[in-house]
């Protein structure tokens, strides 16, 4: 009963812990976003695809999160490598990317 009882407790734990880190990672690119990508991204400003409307986003690469993350980090196109903030990191990058494909794409979101 006690090995049973410690096992659903760390297993618990475990999902504590990446819950925390999935909402931690969310607030993080979401003001990695803000910072560095709103700019553009919210008025569509040289073509960037706008979050809220799905339909820029339909022709995007089947290859989204790997192509986006390495074209945020980048640059592509009119797009500057980490929107122009040589400050922001390859992990804000990357989770500003994933901010803005969970406001197009909720049901895609990764744990």
């Amino acid at each position: 009963m006690w090995l049973m009882t410690c096992r659903w407790f760390l297993l618990l734990l475990i999902f504590s812990v990446n819950q925390g880190n999935a909402l931690e990672r969310y607030e993080e690119g979401r003001a990695a976003y803000q910072q560095a990508c709103a700019g553009c991204h919210e008025s569509g400003q040289d073509g960037a695809p706008v979050p809220e409307r799905a339909a820029d986003w339909e022709d995007r690469s089947s290859l989204w999160e790997a192509v986006l993350f390495e074209h945020a980090q980048q640059g592509y196109l009119k797009m500057p490598a980490r929107g122009g903030d040589s400050s922001v990191s390859d992990y804000d990058a990357e989770a500003a990317a994933e901010y803005m494909l969970g406001l197009v794409y909720p049901d895609r979101l990764r744990d």
